[in-house]
């Protein structure tokens, strides 16, 4: 396996580099300042987008900086997993990046989606507006009332009625769908609950002004509504559409959920490294430009070991994240799925480990809106729930180490 990246792929992370350098970041700094002076407010009907975001996605689409995470090279930039690695790397320096190149969760799974399994039509009508960033969407899969850490659990329905599907159930933490320009989502709701546990359950593209679909709220995460794109509470009451809002037909849920989630944790995972490096920068500028007790605080206690044990974690989950997406190219989802639930769960871990350390050499300063280290903390610690929690992976990955052994899906039931 070789993990440099091919020319093209170097040539992208380098122009993204460059234009994050000279474009995103004095612009992000302004941004967020104004987003933190107006205070974090749960009406969503409020909601606007950064006129300085717009200027710049269109800038970064005109420069070809568009797309970057689809392999298709006439919608996106064609490159694999791998190749695409480094470039979500250097976006997980800055929050706004991903949205500039139009690469952010969760649209860059939706269409991921759209594009391996939608209709013709379907692609015509949601994936050209997204890839275009004319529109947002959204994800509607967690739930309220059930463990959603365990998938199949999913109550909401998609239930086929004649020449419709009707949809009911309460979803959250749907992703984006607060945003101003979002508008359409992809419900994933049960359809026959006779079917295999892996065939009860159906994706659905659900236009936001169907009737019966309604936005409750928006949920907070560490008191922060996540604006302009939100975190909501979405409820579904008898929300009628045509069967041929199936996403590849009934049934196909959760075959469509391991094609997008495969790449989608690559891409989180990638991020992460690239915000702790983020971190890691500021903690050592903080711990070398202050001092106290006659000292730089990177001389104090055993701060220098904690850079190098820092150092070591952050490398380490580069290469696990790399392996992972060499073997995500080479054998697809399946063939890689204990090393994309390693990665999902070390990357965040380490993100907010990095970011611990820095805010705690920060002081005061490391838990305010002055350094972007909250915020960082605060995508850490949440994706360790997100595309799944930190323990789900953990017994994926001890039940394909134990399978090794001859050992039963669960223990003390003797060996399979």
């Amino acid at each position: 396996m070789d993990f440099r990246p091919s020319p093209r792929a170097e040539d992208f992370a380098q122009r993204v580099r460059a234009f994050l350098r000279d474009h995103i970041r004095p612009v992000e700094l302004q941004t967020l300042g104004a987003l933190a002076a107006k205070g974090s407010t749960s009406d969503w009907t409020t909601w606007v987008v950064s006129p300085a975001v717009e200027a710049l996605k269109a800038k970064a689409r005109a420069e070809g900086l568009w797309n970057l995470f689809l392999p298709d090279a006439k919608r996106g930039a064609g490159l694999n997993n791998t190749e695409y690695a480094g470039i979500a790397e250097e976006m997980g320096q800055s929050m706004l990046a991903p949205e500039i190149f139009n690469c952010n969760a969760p649209d860059s799974g939706n269409m991921e989606v759209l594009w391996h399994f939608g209709s013709p039509e379907q692609k015509e009508q949601w994936l050209e507006p997204l890839l275009e960033g004319r529109i947002r969407s959204s994800f509607c899969m967690t739930e309220p009332d059930v463990a959603s850490s365990d998938a199949t659990n999913i109550k909401a329905t998609a239930a086929v009625q004649g020449d419709e599907v009707v949809l009911n159930g309460k979803k959250w933490w749907s992703t984006g769908v607060g945003h101003p320009n979002c508008e359409i989502a992809i419900f994933m709701g049960l359809t026959d609950a006779s079917a295999d546990r892996h065939h009860q359950h159906s994706m659905v593209l659900v236009p936001l002004d169907t009737p019966g679909v309604t936005i409750k709220r928006m949920l907070p995460v560490f008191g922060v509504y996540d604006e302009p794109y939100g975190h909501g509470e979405v409820w579904f009451e008898n929300v009628r559409l045509p069967v041929s809002s199936f996403i590849s037909g009934p049934g196909k849920g959760f075959e469509i959920a391991q094609s997008r989630l495969g790449p989608g944790r690559i891409h989180h995972a990638m991020r992460c490294i690239g915000a702790s490096e983020l971190a890691l920068q500021l903690l050592i500028e903080r711990g070398l430009s202050r001092v106290a007790f006659g000292k730089p605080l990177l001389n104090l206690g055993g701060n220098r070991e904690k850079v190098a044990d820092l150092r070591i974690a952050i490398d380490q989950a580069r290469l696990l994240t790399l392996f992972a997406a060499w073997k995500l190219d080479e054998l697809g989802p399946l063939g890689a799925l204990r090393e994309i639930s390693a990665i999902k769960v070390v990357a965040p871990s380490v993100l907010q480990h990095v970011v611990d350390e820095a805010i705690q050499i920060h002081g005061g300063a490391g838990v305010s809106f002055d350094f972007p280290l909250t915020a960082l903390f605060a995508v850490a610690r949440a994706l360790r729930l997100a595309d799944g929690p930190d323990a789900v992976h953990r017994g994926v990955i001890a039940r394909l180490e134990l399978a090794k052994y001859g050992a039963s899906r669960f223990p003390g039931q003797g060996r399979a």
